[in-house]
């Protein structure tokens, strides 16, 4: 079963808002199959922001991170058609615009899961649905 990442489960993985949520993200991303995890695109740009903004990291230790997350698991890439597709969710649902752009690509490659803390838990949508990993009750992916 295919699984996208949000941003903040690779954040949190990196060690950004303390040891629980690192140690938790760590469990929730090294427990899955690595060939069945993609990276949208979008949240690697996201990560490297996050690094560099909130962490404190150097320019270089924010891209050599991130492009050790992109080296680990396969990417999905923004097209057209995925921003077609996310400025169709945005719109229709009220989410932000990049929120729509990871979530739209996950739905695209096939995701059945996107794991994120940003959207609501267990909203579904053109066959994926969002699950919590942090959540104080996490729902099982898949």
């Amino acid at each position: 079963m295919r699984t996208a990442l949000d941003t903040n489960v690779l954040a949190y993985a990196e060690g950004v808002n303390g040891e629980v949520r690192q140690k938790v993200a760590r469990q929730v991303i090294f427990g899955l199959s690595a060939e069945d995890v993609l990276v949208p695109v979008q949240v690697l740009g996201e990560l490297y922001n996050v690094l560099r903004r909130k962490a404190g990291r150097s320019a270089e230790q924010a891209r050599l991170a991130t492009a050790s997350w992109r080296d680990a698991f396969a990417t999905i890439p923004t097209t057209v058609e995925i921003m077609d597709a996310a400025m169709q969710l945005a719109a229709q649902h009220h989410l932000g615009i990049w929120d729509s752009v990871i979530t739209a690509a996950a739905a695209g490659a096939g995701c059945r899961t996107l794991l994120s803390e940003d959207l609501q838990d267990g909203f579904a949508w053109r066959g994926i649905v969002v699950v919590n990993p942090f959540a104080t009750v996490p729902r099982r992916p898949g």
